[in-house]
This record gives structure tokens, C-alpha cells and sequence, in this order.
């Protein structure tokens, strides 16, 4: 292992050629992945029951809390350092092995106060064995924080596969042998131990910790800085059903929470990992402002091209595909599927800005976005909460919007772009997908009674047709700029 890493100076083609690498590496193996996962997890679904998903979310809301403070933000510190030697290596080795933990130990005799919380005394057996979980993370961060500062992404793509069968076949596995909601806790550990050991064997980062952190104070800050911004993310991300875990059934928790899963996948499973590319880009760029407002502009038109259809989609087709996906017992999740996806747009935008600001050396900016979003969306929800399920799924609508304004007047100037550069970005994926939410609604409604799946395929079939061809004819730059991304034909200056 290297024990100085320099951050290389390079052409911004040579960048741009490593940045496809890694975005294709990074989001393709994610694509794999998540599709191995996504294939067992739809079965899971569709034979464990909503109660069994409502209590694990539960789980989720404390695992989440104490998983903001396990040491990624210094990983992050890591990446951003212009130099590191193997001694801040041990450093970060040492401080993550005291926090995890620590976090270990704090989860487990907070198990019974969150059980009694929720009224569900099955909490406290559940969060008591996911405590192992923290032991992994030391040999998942450290190892990711050194390819990624190399941009090797490559390495870590092949561990992500491997990591994604594993934990697919153990919940499926475990769904059929009948045990309930600890089919969704087992899954998780062995995707996080074969991760740890992959990714520690990838990165060759088996060293010994050192905790004498004198001299650190750099990492440490910064990683301080990022984790008071995770814990305004979980605030806001969590919030819901932190809520709603103590006013709904875990029954109906568990109707919420996997209609919030089908709605975020592509926020919550295709953006983060482009966005981890992006930090490494930014960080490379950060001294030209020119090149950085250019390249998120671009990465703003790419990624909602993609992303606007899918949230029209899903909202133009929530009854069909929620009784295709999910099956029957699942129908109470077709008015809060569409509803959420109508929100998903603006959390979308909102997560882009993080990577850059943060690579900026400004991470206080998402800090105080997150800080705002935490009290926004908290509000909106304890309103919401009275109306049960689709009011927290209208409180989404309502808080987001504003939410997202804020953080563009923050925002924006740190990244040196403007409101009417990131409209000109949005714009065209934002047409073809009205138009083709419009069609696939009017092809419903002419559409004869027939079952759900049939049904499912014509509308996809349809409104993949009128978005295919919006883009063709009103944004060709658009489409050429997408096929050069994939050829890796050097791409005009914007």
C-alpha cells in the first residue's frame, strides 16, 4: 500500500475519462447490485408481511441515528486531504474502531428505551443483535476512503456484486424458511461483513490502528463538520418515521415505509454512489470554479434526465405497479406511492448540491440545508401525522419544495452556478416527462379493464415511446451529449 497519496494534476480530458471510469464502475456495479438485491427484496416483500416491515423500520430509526456518527464523515476528510501518509491511515483505522464501538455498545442499552418508545418489546432483541453490525464498518470506511481517492472504483464495483448476492440469497433464504422479520435483520450483517472483507482485501488496508490522534485535527474536524451535516440528514430523513412509528400500527408503519422504499430507489440507490464519483471530481477541480459550476450543470441535466421519468412514471402508473411489484395485500400503498413520488423530484436536486460545497472545502453549507430541512420537513410531518399515511405522504409535497428554495439560495453562488443555469439543466428531462406522464394516463384511461400486469407493460411501454421521442425532437443536444458520455467522445465545454 502507498504511504503518500498526491491528488494528481491532470487534463480535464484525462479527468473526464477517469470520471466515466468511475461513474460507470461505481454506478454500474450499484446497478448490478441493486438489481440482484431489488429481485430477492420484491419476493421478500411479497411473502413477508407489512408488520414485519414496520418493525424493522423502527429498527432502522435508531440504527440510522448512531450510524451518522460512524465515521464516514472523517473517511470523507480522508479524500479530501491534498496529502496522506500511512500514519493518518492508522489514525483513521484507530478512530473508527473507537467510535463503531462505542456506538456498539450505546445501541445495545438503548434497546429496551426504544422498545418501549414504539411499544414493541420485539425492538429490543432486534437492535440488540444489529449492534454487531458496527464492528464491520472500520474495514468498509477505511478501504473507501482510499480507492476513492485513487477513483478506483473499479475494485470496489466487484465487492459491491459479490456483497449484493450474498445478502439476496440469505434474505430469501431466510423469508422462506419462515423467520419473519429477522430475515430483514440477518440480510443486512451479511451484506456488511462480506463488504468489509472484500473491500479490506481490494484496498490492502489491514493495518495496525493507531490511537494517539495528535495531529489529526485536520480529519477530525472535517469529519466532525460532515457528520453534524448526517445528523440533520437522519433528522430529516428519518423524522417520518420516528412520527409516525408512535402514532401509526406497525401494520400501516409498514405500508409507509415500503411505499417510501419503491419511491426513493432512485434517489436512495442510483445518486449516492454518482454523488461519491462527484465528490472525487470536485475535490479534483476545486481551484477552477469555471470547471465546477460546468460540471454540475451537467451532472444536474444527466441525472434528472434519468430521474424525472421514473417519478412521473411511478406516479402514472402507482395502482398497476404496486399490485404487479408487490401483490394485493400491498393495495393500501397505492395512493401514498403515487403522492411520494410526486416529492421525489426536489430530493433529488436538494442531495446534488452536498458533494459539491462539500468538495469546496464548505461543508457548513449542507450542514446548515440540513439543519433547515431537519425543522421543515419535522413540522410538516407531526401535521401530516393526523391524517395518517397519505397526510405524511402530503406533508412530503407541502415542506419539500421549500426546502429545496433555500437550499438553492445557499447553495448556488459556493458552487458558481445560477437559478437560470440549472433550469436551462433541467428543463428538457422536465418536458418529456410532463408529456409523458400525460400520455400514459390518457393510454390508461382508453385502456379495457385487464390485469394489473399486461396493463403495467403497455403504460411502460407507452411512455417510454413519448419520452424516447420528446428528447429526440426538442432536446437533441441532450441525447448527444448522453451518447458521447457512453462512447467517451470528449464532451464540449458548456
Amino acid at each position: 500500500m502507498e504511504t503518500t497519496a498526491h491528488a494528481p494534476n491532470q487534463s480535464p480530458e484525462s479527468l473526464g475519462n477517469q470520471v466515466r471510469s468511475a461513474v460507470i464502475w461505481r454506478s454500474g456495479s450499484q446497478i448490478i447490485g441493486q438489481l440482484v438485491m431489488w429481485a430477492a427484496t420484491f419476493l421478500v416483500i411479497r411473502i413477508l408481511d407489512p408488520r414485519d416491515y414496520g418493525l424493522f423500520a423502527m429498527t432502522g430509526v435508531i440504527m440510522l441515528f448512531l450510524n451518522m456518527l460512524n465515521g464516514y464523515g472523517l473517511a470523507s476528510g480522508l479524500i479530501q486531504q491534498a496529502e496522506i501518509g500511512r500514519r493518518e491511515i492508522r489514525q483513521l483505522f484507530g478512530m473508527l474502531i473507537l467510535l463503531n464501538v462505542g456506538l456498539g455498545v450505546a445501541q445495545f442499552l438503548l434497546a429496551p428505551l426504544a422498545a418501549a418508545y414504539y411499544r414493541q418489546p420485539e425492538i429490543t432483541q432486534l437492535l440488540r443483535v444489529q449492534s454487531l453490525l458496527y464492528l464491520c464498518t472500520p474495514f468498509i470506511a477505511l478501504p473507501y476512503a482510499l480507492l476513492s481517492r485513487s477513483m478506483d472504483f473499479r475494485l470496489q464495483a466487484r465487492v459491491n456484486i459479490i456483497s449484493s448476492i450474498a445478502s439476496a440469497g440469505t434474505a430469501l433464504g431466510g423469508a422462506l424458511a419462515g423467520l419473519g422479520v429477522w430475515t430483514l435483520v440477518f440480510a443486512p450483517m451479511v451484506l456488511f461483513t462480506v463488504r468489509a472483507i472484500g473491500m479490506t482485501i481490494a484496498a490492502r488496508s489491514l493495518v495496525w490502528p493507531i490511537f494517539n490522534f495528535r495531529g489529526a485535527g485536520s480529519i477530525a474536524r472535517y469529519g466532525g463538520v460532515m457528520a453534524a451535516g448526517q445528523l440533520f440528514w437522519f433528522a430529516q430523513s428519518q423524522a417520518d418515521v420516528f412520527i409516525a412509528g408512535r402514532h401509526f400500527s406497525a401494520h400501516m408503519l409498514g405500508i409507509y415505509t415500503t411505499s417510501l422504499f419503491l419511491t426513493q430507489i432512485f434517489v436512495s440507490k442510483f445518486v449516492p454512489p454518482l454523488n461519491e464519483v462527484a465528490f472525487s471530481a470536485y475535490a479534483r477541480i476545486q481551484h477552477d470554479g469555471v470547471a465546477v459550476a460546468n460540471a454540475f450543470a451537467r451532472s444536474v441535466r444527466i441525472i434528472m434526465v434519468a430521474a424525472l421519468p421514473f417519478y412521473f412514471g411511478l406516479a402514472a402508473t402507482s395502482e398497476p405497479l404496486v399490485l404487479t411489484v408487490l401483490g394485493d395485500k400491498w393495495a393500501e400503498a397505492i395512493p401514498v406511492v403515487h403522492l411520494l413520488a410526486l416529492a421525489m423530484p426536489f430530493m433529488t436536486l436538494q442531495i446534488l448540491f452536498s458533494p459539491a460545497c462539500d468538495a469546496l472545502g464548505k461543508p457548513g453549507i449542507g450542514v446548515r440545508n440540513g439543519a433547515v430541512g431537519a425543522v421543515l420537513l419535522s413540522i410538516a410531518f407531526m401535521i401530516g401525522v393526523r391524517w395518517g399515511v397519505t397526510g405524511i405522504a402530503w406533508a412530503w409535497i407541502a415542506a419539500y419544495p421549500i426546502y429545496l428554495a433555500i437550499s438553492l439560495w445557499r447553495s448556488l453562488s459556493v458552487i458558481g452556478t445560477s437559478i437560470r443555469a440549472l433550469a436551462d439543466a433541467i428543463a428538457p428531462a422536465l418536458f418529456a416527462a410532463i408529456g409523458m406522464a400525460l400520455a400514459v394516463r390518457l393510454v390508461d384511461a382508453a385502456l379495457p379493464p385487464m390485469s394489473p400486469l399486461p396493463r403495467l407493460a403497455i403504460l411502460v411501454t407507452a411512455g417510454a415511446t413519448v419520452y424516447g421521442a420528446w428528447l429526440m425532437i426538442f432536446a437533441r443536444q441532450v441525447v448527444r451529449e448522453l451518447i458521447a458520455i457512453i462512447r467517451k467522445q470528449p464532451l464540449q465545454a458548456d
